[in-house]
């Protein structure tokens, strides 16, 4: 399965490597993980909760910031509380990251679920703003109070219109859009936002949802230290 998703993603690994490489690249700091705070901004989708591994669950939290595919909906007031939450001699660590799915058959967008045989949507959300954007469905600036979420997720789409219509993978640009829109948020409430502890780690990703028998893939967009006082980016961190 790695194979068909490192077709549109080459840089992917399984999740639980990904957490162990994270782990390793932090040994420096001397940081067990009982000393680190985790808030994720992942898609709300029950299949990221089934395919969170089990190395992740050693860090405190997870505080959950994420909304529809990922973006972080908590907003300030979100940050503001998990940035409290943080072990005095720890660390915060921010991980946020948009889901796609790879089908066994390598079509993007669709997987099988737990106890279903039939493909369906994966991110479900952006699959239908992406419906609506190709259909010009989408209006800009009328967000109603009970689909709030999904309409913001349209919108990003509608900005970047010819971009993700004129891609060779639509579904795919449409996450690689809400990704970035994901990221420019984080980075604007970090800088408004006063932390606890030692440290603060940023971590960006695209999550690989594959048929359920396959597991989670994923593949690092940005790792990151930020001075926690200042708020501001000190330096890029690798595996």
């Amino acid at each position: 399965m790695l194979e068909k998703v490192q077709k549109y993603f080459p840089n992917a690994v399984p999740s639980s490597d990904f957490v162990l490489n994270v782990y390793k690249s932090l040994a420096p700091y001397q940081l067990t993980p009982d000393k680190i705070m985790l808030a994720h901004s992942i898609c709300s989708d029950d299949v990221n909760a089934i395919e969170y591994p089990e190395e992740g669950r050693q860090m405190l939290g997870p505080f959950n910031m994420g909304g529809l595919n990922g973006y972080p909906f908590t907003g300030l007031t979100g940050m503001s509380a998990f940035a409290h939450h943080v072990p005095d001699d720890g660390a915060a660590m921010i991980f946020y990251a948009p889901h796609i799915g790879v089908s066994n058959n390598g079509e993007l967008g669709k997987i099988i679920r737990v106890g279903q045989n039939e493909e369906s949507s994966c991110c479900g959300a952006a699959v239908l703003a992406l419906n609506r954007l190709k259909n010009d469905e989408i209006v800009p600036g009328e967000k109603p109070a009970d689909d709030y979420q999904q309409h913001c997720l349209q919108e990003f789409l509608f900005e970047e219109k010819e971009r993700v219509l004129n891609s060779e993978t639509p579904i795919k640009e449409a996450t690689e859009v809400i990704f970035e829109n994901s990221g420019e948020l984080i980075s604007r409430l970090i800088k408004k936002t006063s932390f606890t502890g030692k440290y603060l780690f940023v971590i960006g990703a695209i999550i690989i949802n594959t048929d359920w028998h396959y597991g989670s893939f994923l593949e690092l967009r940005r790792f990151e230290e930020w001075d926690i006082t200042t708020g501001e980016k000190i330096r890029d961190l690798v595996f």
